[in-house]
Order: C-alpha cells, then sequence, then structure tokens
C-alpha cells in the first residue's frame, strides 16, 4: 500500500465470494452502511486471524503428543531387551560360564533387533555387496585378489541403520580395491 492511512480511512479487503471490497475514501467515511461493513469485514479478519492461530497451536500440540506416543511406543518394544541385559549385567563371575554369558548377549541383540525391526529399522550389514556411498562409511580399504572384487564390501566395523527409507547411520566398512 502506498499510502497508510487508519483502518477506519482507508481498508481494502475480500468479500466471501473472493471478490475486492473498494477501499473507502474520506468523502464515504461518513457514512453508517459502509462504516458498518467495514467494521463487519475487520471483525471477520479478526476471528479468522484467532481461528488461524488457535489450529496452529492446536496442530503443533498434536504433533508434539504424537512424537510422545511413538518414543514410548518404540521404549516399550525396548524394555524386555533391556531386563535381559539386566538379568547378564549381574550375574555372579565365579558360578557364570563364559559360554552361557555369550549365548546370552546373542540372545538379547537378536531381541533389541526384533524390536527395532517391529517399527519399522531396517539393518544394513552389506558383507559381499557393492559399496553404495549413500549407506555405507568406508573407513578402511583392504586388497582385492580379482577385479570383480573391486570395490565390495570385505568386512563390516559397524552397521547401519534405515527408518523407512531414511538413513539413521551408515553402515562402516572395510572395501576391497583392486591394484
Amino acid at each position: 500500500m502506498q499510502n497508510e492511512t487508519p483502518l477506519d480511512d482507508n481498508f481494502e479487503a475480500l468479500d466471501p465470494q473472493g471478490s475486492e471490497v473498494a477501499a473507502a475514501s474520506d468523502s464515504e467515511a461518513g457514512n453508517p452502511e459502509e462504516t458498518g461493513a467495514l467494521e463487519a469485514q475487520r471483525e471477520r479478519y479478526v476471528r479468522l486471524a484467532a481461528e488461524f492461530d488457535n489450529y496452529r497451536k492446536r496442530t503443533a500440540k498434536e504433533a508434539q503428543q504424537a512424537r510422545a506416543r511413538g518414543q514410548g511406543d518404540l521404549i516399550k518394544t525396548l524394555l524386555d531387551s533391556l531386563d535381559d541385559l539386566t538379568r547378564f549385567a549381574h550375574f555372579d563371575p565365579a558360578t557364570a560360564d563364559c559360554a552361557a554369558l555369550v549365548k546370552g548377549v546373542e540372545m538379547v541383540e537378536k531381541n533389541v533387533i526384533k524390536a527395532l525391526t517391529a517399527v519399522g529399522v531396517e539393518v544394513i550389514d552389506p558383507v559381499e555387496l557393492p559399496f553404495d556411498p549413500n549407506l555405507h562409511e568406508a573407513v578402511s580399504t583392504q586388497a582385492a585378489e580379482t577385479p570383480d572384487e573391486d570395490h565390495m564390501v570385505a568386512q563390516v566395523y559397524q552397521r547401519g541403520f534405515m527408518l523407512n527409507g531414511q538413513l539413521l547411520r551408515p553402515a562402516r566398512v572395510v572395501v576391497k580395491q583392486y591394484q
């Protein structure tokens, strides 16, 4: 707007059908019918602004609650595995069998992977697959014996994870390189 004047002197708005309502000029400002129409448009604008603000606050609160429910669901799926870990952490070292302890930890690992898979997490374990820089992080190289092994993953230092197609952590790998 070129000329900023108080709302009552010059006000442009849209009627419900979307066409422009003409601006009130100084000479027509005294007309009570037009002043009432301007006041009605102003009230409508203020109500719409308040409704939008309430909508924005409500959707932000709902999104926050949805995130909290999702986190709660994930934690519930991991609690059984945490209980298993707690049992293994309190083994008596004098009577504990090392093989049984290793087997128990492997079982806990399987339970955690199963719980994560249930909520949409995918494990990236690319041994003997081609190196993909979008999913893998090369931390070292190793000599390849044949050209066919060039750029293949030889070893995984740390598995990667994806959630619903989004990379959470790349797999850290050793890549074969043919000389």
